[in-house]
């Protein structure tokens, strides 16, 4: 029976500057610095235990269009390492590494081989003499918003066939619309596997044919959290078979803890250890967002004790830890019931204050003045919902607070 095996991987990312994390300690910081490199030495160390017959890469190796020397010296160093196992590398560069950018050209090996602007076949034949037929077309541009997927054609005459595509499906609204796509679309190409790229979340579109976005191989920001890899891909006349392989070495996790039940600080401090010990995963470090809700202390010095120590506390044990959990984020919501109907009689300003958020809500933030300015545009990125509406939660609280202290 006809057989092949080969790693799918996408969103690499290379050198990616992991913005906002400058302030942790030295030897954090530089395995922050290292670890899309360290994810990415996992899929050349799997291909090569696993014996695959080829790797698939889809989009996105390089975190910029001028792919940092070092970030290519690097890629280059692993490609070697599959070149020595006669390991083929097929490559589609998607819209952060487009081929327009500015950078100092490194050669790659002969085992590496990138497919041009235009959609074009490549015909790679396994050492047991089954042949496939690899589908795909890099970014020449950041933005490419027209149906790329109309220009794959099926050629016949290869036992298995794979499309390679760096866009999105037409149902996402999360991801800028590029290359877009319906899965329907790809099911009609009648190919036996599609390897996606560009969404960083993990996900199986369908199951036959495989329609398969692995993610990034690390995450980056508390967006992305969770568990990052790559997949392991067999392919048979029968059936194939998908096998996630976990790369990340730092994973970002957000979580929200019940502390009505913490009468004292001492409560409080043990119930986030004992959380950041749950989270602890062996060999991997975590970054963590860590919400503490209903909090509720009666002695006014244990308040501002937590409000000023807390944070720098949690982190004291964490520096020298090889599988830290460090606490990036930490939001202490105290238990406060606001009757709001009463504040309106108490002072007008309440009733604007309320109003303004209701209007807030309804327009959205990412609508006002700052996210329409031609400057500011350019800086934010677009808010969910859901983190609007927690922004204006937090606002209001703290209006509210610093109201009653007056």
């Amino acid at each position: 029976m006809k057989k092949i095996s080969f790693i799918h991987a996408a969103d690499l990312h290379l050198d990616s500057p992991m913005i906002g994390l400058q302030h942790l300690p030295i030897q954090l910081f530089n395995r922050v610095k290292e670890s899309t490199f360290t994810a990415f030495k996992k899929i050349t160390e799997a291909a090569i235990k696993l014996e695959v017959d080829f790797v698939i890469l889809a989009g996105d190796l390089f975190d910029g269009e001028d792919r940092s020397l070092r970030a290519q010296s690097r890629f280059r160093m692993e490609m070697l390492k599959l070149a020595e196992k006669e390991i083929s590398v097929y490559v589609i560069h998607g819209n952060h590494d487009h081929l327009n950018g500015s950078w100092v050209h490194l050669d790659m090996p002969e085992n590496v081989h990138i497919f041009k602007p235009e959609v074009e076949s490549k015909l790679h034949t396994t050492k047991s003499g089954v042949t496939v037929r690899l589908y795909g077309f890099s970014y020449p541009t950041r933005h490419v918003y027209e149906r790329k997927i109309d220009n794959y054609q099926k050629t016949e005459g290869a036992d298995f066939h794979i499309g390679i595509l760096h866009g999105n499906e037409g149902a996402g609204t999360e991801h800028d619309n590029y290359a877009p796509f319906l899965v329907k679309d790809l099911q009609e190409k009648d190919f036996d596997y599609w390897a996606l790229g560009h969404i960083h979340k993990r996900t199986i579109l369908s199951e036959m044919p495989p329609i398969i976005y692995p993610g990034n191989i690390q995450g980056r920001n508390k967006k992305e959290t969770g568990a990052k890899g790559f997949y392991h891909i067999s392919l048979t006349e029968l059936e194939p078979t998908a096998d996630f392989i976990e790369s990340s070495d730092i994973v970002w996790e957000t979580i929200e803890v019940d502390a009505s039940s913490a009468d004292s600080l001492q409560d409080i401090l043990f119930l986030c250890q004992s959380t950041i010990n749950q989270c602890r995963k062996e060999g991997i470090g975590t970054f963590l967002d860590l919400t503490l809700k209903n909090i509720l202390l009666e002695d006014v010095q244990e308040k501002r004790t937590m409000e000023a120590e807390l944070f720098e506390l949690l982190l004291d044990d964490e520096k020298d830890e090889h599988s830290f959990v460090w606490v990036v984020e930490l939001t202490i919501q105290e238990k406060m019931e606001v009757d709001k109907e009463q504040l309106k009689k108490e002072a007008n300003f309440y009733s604007e204050l309320f109003s303004t958020i209701e209007q807030l809500e309804e327009a959205g933030i990412g609508r006002n003045s700052l996210y329409d300015h031609h400057v500011g545009k350019k800086f934010l990125s677009p808010l969910s919902m859901e983190e609007q509406k927690e922004l204006l939660k937090k606002a209001e609280k703290l209006l509210i607070d610093l109201l009653y202290q007056q």
